[in-house]
């Protein structure tokens, strides 16, 4: 037992230390820092809607800065990452694919991710799509025409799209590559050569390695927040026995009940934070979809950050708009703003920006997120920033002034057919 006793701010200070949040990034990042991050969170999150850039390379960009988003594809394709399901699509650490094949031995535990009605019932159809790929090599999705009539929503996949996601959950297809986002399925053999079942964990030691990197990734936790981190909501292992064994830590945090638990190798950074040592200077904007908030349970009682996405929500139910990104400001979740990358018109729409009824908005709080919308617009290849009426007249006042009048669109722009 550490003894240690953090103020919530310390417990918010050492979570973004362990992300990789504490500090601005000074000097470009380097390909191996892409990877050196996804390490540090243990999983990268897979979404498709690209409003701004899609949230993987948003939630590099929160930590790195401006890159170059073909490094991740890159990543990728040399065998550094493959994609699975862990908190859910991931990328994930090539070294950590040992922990994830128990999943793909038994894909019928895994829920939607995996029809064994349609595996039994179209078994001829899926053998087809394993003889193309395996005369053909790596395939998309999108190399099979679509013979039913139907439309190509994700609930509606066709046939070959089912077949290629199942054989993918059960570790018969892996991901080779992926160009323009799209992913080009292959033989798991010729993707991971000379992987032996015979290496795979066995399960004490599988869980045991989630549980460690789960707590090492949010720097302190919560029991109750373990599981939800590489979705292990079936493992038997309390921390309490990692704890006795001393590869856990015990700690407590001022006005909760519970006790946290620390990883040994965050002792010194934890020491830190306890004596006020720690602190984050970030500014940054945050994907929906970052460790940081996709818990959103934790967000709450972590940060008091009451999130929810609302792009499935029918638009006139929405308070803070279509894909709201949430604002993080020297150890604080801020606000969230509701943006839109027009690339080609090279304007960045800040649509809406609601501050959380915590924040002051002084002027220094409005430097501080004009400069992060600055450098996210700049990343997106949008030289103008167009803040919108859902922006509050008195702080898009102090954002603009930070802006600069040469970066700021008027409100009555027309941004064209991109603008739809």
């Amino acid at each position: 037992m550490s003894g240690l006793v953090l103020t919530l701010a310390a417990a918010r200070a050492l979570h973004l230390a362990a992300q990789g949040l504490t500090r601005p990034r000074r000097g470009k990042a380097v390909k191996a820092d892409l990877l050196e991050a996804i390490r540090r969170m243990g999983a990268l999150q897979i979404d498709t809607i690209h409003v701004v850039a899609r949230s993987p390379y948003l939630v590099l960009w929160s930590r790195l800065g401006d890159y170059p988003q073909a490094w991740l594809e890159q990543l990728l394709s040399e065998g550094a990452l493959f994609e699975y399901w862990a908190h859910e699509a991931c990328f994930l650490p090539i070294e950590d694919y040992g922990l994830y094949r128990h999943r793909m031995l038994d894909p019928a535990a895994m829920g939607w991710k995996y029809s064994a009605a349609w595996m039994e019932q179209r078994g001829a159809e899926v053998a087809a799509v394993l003889a193309h790929i395996r005369a053909h090599g790596a395939t998309r999705s999108a190399d099979f025409a679509r013979g039913d009539g139907q439309g190509g929503a994700w609930w509606a996949w066709k046939p070959e799209k089912r077949s290629l996601e199942s054989l993918f959950t059960a570790g018969a297809l892996m991901i080779a590559r992926r160009h323009n986002f799209q992913r080009y399925y292959d033989l798991a053999e010729r993707v991971l050569p000379g992987w032996d079942d015979a290496r795979m964990p066995a399960t004490a030691e599988r869980e045991r390695a989630l549980l460690l990197k789960s707590v090492k990734a949010l720097g302190l936790a919560r029991a109750s927040w373990i599981a939800d981190y590489f979705r292990t909501k079936g493992a038997r292992l309390d921390p309490e026995i990692l704890v006795g064994e001393g590869t856990l830590l015990r700690a407590r945090v001022e006005g909760w009940d519970e006790p946290v638990y620390l990883h040994p190798e965050h002792l010194e950074l934890a020491g830190r934070a306890a004596a006020g040592a720690l602190a984050s200077s970030v500014t940054t904007i945050l994907s929906p979809f970052d460790p940081v908030v996709w818990d959103r349970r934790r967000a709450l009682e972590l940060f008091g950050f009451d999130y929810r996405l609302e792009c499935y929500t029918p638009a006139e139910k929405r308070r803070y708009g279509y894909f709201s990104l949430p604002i993080l400001r020297r150890g604080a979740l801020v606000g969230r703003l509701d943006a839109k990358a027009h690339r080609g018109a090279g304007v960045f729409e800040v649509k809406s920006l609601a501050l959380e009824p915590a924040t002051r908005p002084s002027a220094r709080c409005a430097a501080d997120i004009a400069g992060a919308l600055r450098r996210l617009a700049g990343w997106h290849g949008c030289a103008l920033v167009r803040l919108g009426q859902g922006v509050p007249q008195g702080f898009a006042a102090a954002l603009g002034a930070n802006l600069g009048t040469d970066l700021v669109a008027d409100l009555g722009a027309d941004l064209g057919e991109d603008a739809a």
